[in-house]
């Protein structure tokens, strides 16, 4: 055959040849007889000869002889076998979902977060991972609600810690968590010599701290519940993980969330004596990396984690008065 014919019949075969007809091949070369092949494919036989007529065609080959004991593949046929079979193979793994095995993972997974989801979620989930997926690589970045959508379609992020009121209607949406406000104050501070707990006008006679940012629903809800109070003698910083470090350095009090000072002995805390909405802290993710086993494995380990978190610390809740 020309080398230009021989050009043009090789792209007209890769246009014709489909996987049903490797796996017909791969049948008969399997079985040598073409009842058998058919019923190994669960198709006729009239089909199966039908399909073996086009595979002649796009080899250019008879493939195989017709013998008094079936069929007798050609030596093109029988140096098909081992490519045909690895086109299946490869051809089947990817439909077929990957395994992952945390231990034997590496991979690079971006997380947004506001500075408490850092200090309750990520601190806890870091320390599980360190012995189940080692090789695991987390980033963290402060959140930054207005760019979540965005940075999530791009894979910029992996994962966002947030309220769930902060993701757009579009994306999943997994609760971790339920937490409230609590007053806390030192162990030993002069409020809790009182044997009740604090009134309104004990708490409004309090120096207060809070955590303020423009994007943190975390911190904003308090700021706000003192500024309806009238409340402005106080302190403010940037992030509420200092919170705790300044409570138990002075006589400042924080209406602070639970989970933040939940296992600091030298904090103690009391009901506030107003009312101030707890809040949910939810994992965020994008339909792109929602069938992801690696990134199924993790939002799962990381709903356990919190779940782990919230039965240890239910045993505790307590307040200075009980």
């Amino acid at each position: 055959m020309p080398v230009q014919t021989a050009f043009i019949h090789a792209m007209q075969t890769i246009k014709t040849l489909d996987l049903n007809l490797l796996k017909a091949l791969n049948a008969l070369l399997d079985e040598r007889n073409v009842t058998r092949a058919a019923e190994k494919l669960s198709i006729s036989q009239p089909a199966m000869s039908g399909m073996l007529t086009r595979l002649r065609d796009s080899f250019n080959d008879p493939l195989f002889i017709r013998t008094q004991h079936g069929i007798l593949p050609t030596d093109r046929a029988l140096g098909l076998a081992i490519p045909v079979k690895q086109i299946l193979d490869q051809a089947q793994g990817l439909l077929t979902e990957p395994e992952f095995d945390p231990a034997r993972a590496e991979l690079k997974i971006n997380i947004a977060a506001s500075d408490y989801a850092m200090c309750t979620i990520i601190t806890p989930l870091l320390s599980i991972l360190h012995h189940q997926a080692p090789n695991i690589q987390i980033n963290v970045a402060l959140l930054n609600p207005r760019s979540m959508q965005e940075d999530l379609e791009r894979g910029k992020l992996d994962f966002v810690l947030a309220t769930p009121g902060q993701a757009p209607d579009n994306l999943h949406v997994r609760i971790l968590f339920d937490d409230h406000y609590v007053c806390a104050v030192r162990t030993g501070h002069p409020i809790l010599q009182q044997d009740r707990q604090p009134d309104l006008t004990a708490f409004r006679i309090l120096q207060h701290v809070t955590a303020s940012s423009e994007d943190n629903a975390y911190n904003n809800t308090p700021a706000r519940v003192l500024d309806d109070l009238g409340l402005n003698r106080r302190v403010s910083v940037q992030s509420a993980l200092v919170l705790p470090d300044i409570v138990r350095h002075s006589n400042l009090c924080a209406l602070i969330p639970y989970r933040l000072i939940a296992e600091h002995a030298d904090i103690s805390h009391f009901t506030p004596p107003v009312d101030i909405t707890g809040f949910s802290n939810a994992l965020v993710w994008h339909e792109r990396t929602h069938r992801n086993p690696a990134h199924q494995w993790l939002r799962d380990l990381m709903a356990k984690s919190c779940q782990s978190i919230e039965g240890r610390l239910k045993p505790i809740f307590q307040t200075a008065f009980d």
